[in-house]
């Protein structure tokens, strides 16, 4: 599931050939890299490391980098938000590889509105992606198979 969002979504943003890492850590894992690397305490739900920023960030150009999710804290706010945990994980997804696209929310304001539209509308194409592949998934209700008929048949004259 992850994978194909990942895949839908990296088409989506006009960056098929990009590479990234997806880890999914528990809450004392994402504390860790919380406090180590952006300073701050508790866990997070998702936490974004580009590869494209920095004095080598242009060595690999097709690396976006790593986007760390939360199992715990995306299935907590899953069932606080009345969604699927699959939902919940597409959204935080979504939201990382943003950041690995250099959108950014922190100081709030058009960028911060910038972000949130771009993530809603990623979102709907993946789960609009998601429906059409279950519908052309499922098997088709066709006429039964002349054995199939007569073993129906038989039973239908047993009872």
């Amino acid at each position: 599931m992850i994978r194909q969002a990942a895949r839908i979504l990296l088409d989506a943003l006009k960056r098929p050939d990009a590479e990234l890492s997806i880890l999914l850590v528990d809450d004392r894992e994402i504390a860790g890299m919380n406090l180590a690397f952006l300073k701050r305490h508790g866990p997070t739900n998702v936490i974004a490391f580009p590869m494209r920023e920095g004095a080598y960030g242009d060595l690999t150009p097709s690396l976006l980098g790593d986007v760390v999710i939360s199992m715990d804290t995306a299935h907590r706010e899953s069932r606080l938000a009345g969604r699927t945990l699959e939902e919940r994980l597409t959204e935080l997804l979504v939201h990382g590889v943003l950041h690995l696209c250099g959108y950014d929310h922190e100081n709030g304001g058009r960028p911060a509105r910038r972000m949130a539209a771009r993530s809603r509308r990623l979102v709907k194409k993946i789960e609009a992606s998601w429906k059409l592949e279950a519908r052309s998934s499922k098997p088709k209700q066709g006429k039964a198979s002349p054995a199939i008929q007569e073993l129906r048949k038989s039973r239908s004259t047993r009872s």
